[in-house]
């Protein structure tokens, strides 16, 4: 992967740029790798969605993975009156990841798309995303805000205000230093050269999309169309995203995620050790934040404090250089029931609070957390 090294430090912009919309576009060629699992009712809208996308060639990739549902004959049938639709079967169920890279050997577009059955593509989602591709040649990513529904879907915003590009290693490190992955997935295209250059996803249970978009940032430049949504997230029990995760195995799954990041390719760049310390720094105190809450709640089960406090020791070993770890001290010796009534402490929530509704209303507008 030095290579990908060598070409990540050729080709990016010297700074973050906010820039005007650019309209004209040239019809370029997009592959929408569609994984699908007992998806056989959602499936033909999302292909639609696909499909009807005007300013780009699109062929779409459905990978069935074994479903237990109509699924595969849904696949198809469609594929039977549209030539631009691939099915793939697998004869045993893989999982998620598998399922894409199977998707993935087969796309040849010049941009690339990977939209889970039960997700769709607002209109003109891939021209206004190939459009900053072929403004910034040196961009490998582009998202934009995803609308999360759970019904029909809703009305959507189709005019982009703004562009904005950053130098892939600055948002990667900005990614590092929240520790938090701002992409949900079905609103990112992919140039298929990076994607070739650096991989598909790793076999990580619930953060092998996160792993992909850090990792391909590392080696090129991420945009984020500002104004437009680019695409439907469907909200339901049986979605991947719905799947039941706790805090701390959310937390861990991410702490793996970083780990097989800088493990791999991205070690290679010379700010790999700097990043990591930055992701591991906060999740550390995520952890301690995560305990601390448990005593402002009233509730300090002592098991899953220990298992916080255990993570953030693992993560960063002095704990004088964990935030928050002094505050959690303090919590523990005076107890849950004076921490609830304790002024200190009740200011300390309504920052908390403050804080939380300051990123999510700042993701909603700049793609960042």
């Amino acid at each position: 992967m030095t290579k990908a090294v060598k070409r990540a430090e050729a080709t990016t912009v010297a700074r973050k740029l906010t820039v005007r919309p650019q309209s004209e576009v040239k019809e370029a060629t997009v592959s929408v790798v569609i994984p699908c699992y007992n998806y056989a009712r959602f499936l033909p809208d999302a292909v639609r969605s696909a499909l009807s996308q005007e300013g780009a060639i699109v062929d779409v990739i459905i990978v069935d993975d074994k479903s237990t549902d109509a699924s595969l004959s849904v696949a198809n049938e469609l594929a039977a009156f549209d030539s631009r639709i691939t099915v793939l079967a697998h004869r045993d169920n893989a999982g998620p990841v598998k399922t894409f890279n199977d998707g993935l050997a087969l796309a040849r577009g010049e941009f690339l798309v990977r939209l889970d059955a039960d997700d769709l593509l607002t209109p003109g989602s891939l021209r206004r995303a190939i459009a900053v591709m072929q403004r910034f040649p040196s961009v490998g990513l582009v998202y934009g805000r995803p609308v999360h529904f759970s019904a029909a879907t809703p009305k959507h915003r189709a005019r982009a205000r703004a562009w904005t590009i950053w130098p892939g290693k600055e948002w990667l490190e900005a990614r590092c230093k929240s520790a938090f992955n701002v992409i949900t997935s079905p609103e990112v295209l992919m140039r298929k050269s990076v994607v070739d250059l650096v991989g598909g996803q790793l076999p990580l249970p619930h953060t092998h999309d996160m792993e992909m978009w850090f990792r391909v940032a590392a080696f090129c430049d991420v945009a984020y169309i500002r104004g437009a949504d680019q695409a439907w997230h469907r909200e339901h029990p049986n979605s991947l995203s719905a799947t039941k995760v706790d805090d701390l195995r959310d937390l861990t799954e991410r702490r793996d995620a970083f780990e097989a990041l800088f493990g791999g390719s991205v070690g290679e760049i010379d700010q790999s050790v700097q990043f990591h310390r930055h992701a591991k720094a906060a999740m550390a105190a995520q952890a301690v934040e995560l305990a601390t809450r448990l005593y402002d709640r009233g509730h300090p089960s002592a098991s899953k404090v220990s298992n916080f406090r255990d993570l953030a020791r693992s993560l960063v070993g002095d704990t004088k250089d964990i935030s928050g770890w002094d505050g959690l001290e303090r919590r523990m010796e005076m107890g849950a029931d004076k921490v609830r009534r304790h002024p200190r402490f009740i200011l300390e929530r309504l920052v908390r609070g403050l804080k939380s509704r300051y990123s999510r209303w700042k993701w909603r507008r700049t793609g960042e957390w």
